[in-house]
């Protein structure tokens, strides 16, 4: 109990530091604040009170992810990996302070950061984490490879889980190194291949497993 005390404490603090953040500078931001940037560099800019709906959102995660285990149908199975999905929600917490702070530092000071180049680590750094957190993860109808076929049984579940934490670390690694090939395009084609790689294979792999376990 005081292990998941202390874990819940700080993804708490974890969740407001974007909005201490926001308002320790917001009045040194200007009206317009870079919002969104594609792969090939072009930014968008929206109004800087914008900036609160990713620091509400975070907080609103927060609120969250604790509440789903005890609406979820199998929320029983939240107890065999309770550590696995408490370190998710302390990766989300940070995952929103880096966009934050990403937001908040280009406005600030235009062009000092490769954009691009660091949501590919962000995005790797998270498949690489997905990847080693998967296995561990039991059966449940919010977070994992939710497929009718996964949802079928529990062995097809840690069978296509084993799989897909192997393939989402692979991928992980390739959308990593693909952060330093200096080419826009090159890295928002790794990202989605990576992305579709491991949404279709393990799908398919579900599947089959599905249908020989009909097939018995």
């Amino acid at each position: 109990m005081k292990k998941t005390t202390k874990i819940q404490i700080l993804i708490s603090t974890l969740s407001v530091l974007p909005l201490i953040l926001v308002i320790a500078v917001y009045s040194k931001l200007p009206d317009k604040v870079p919002m969104h940037w594609d792969f090939s560099g072009t930014v968008e800019y929206d109004s800087k009170n914008k900036l609160f709906v990713l620091c509400f959102l975070t907080i609103f995660f927060a609120v969250l992810f604790p509440l789903l285990p005890k609406i979820d149908p199998k929320k029983k199975n939240y107890d065999k990996f309770s550590s696995s999905y408490q370190y998710f929600q302390i990766f989300m917490m940070l995952f929103m302070l880096f966009m934050t702070s990403i937001c908040v530092i280009e406005a600030l000071r235009p062009n000092t950061l490769n954009v691009s180049m660091l949501i590919c680590i962000i995005v790797g750094a998270l498949f690489i984490f997905l990847g080693n957190m998967m296995p561990r993860f039991r059966t449940n109808w919010f977070c994992g490879i939710r497929t009718p076929w996964t949802m079928s049984s529990e062995e097809n579940w840690t069978k296509t889980h084993r799989l897909g934490g192997r393939i989402f670390f692979i991928a992980g690694i390739i959308i990593l190194l693909s952060s330093f090939v200096p080419n826009e395009y090159f890295r928002f084609g790794a990202v989605m291949a990576a992305l579709m790689a491991a949404c279709i294979v393990t799908s398919v792999y579900s599947y089959i497993i599905y249908k020989k376990q009909q097939n018995k």
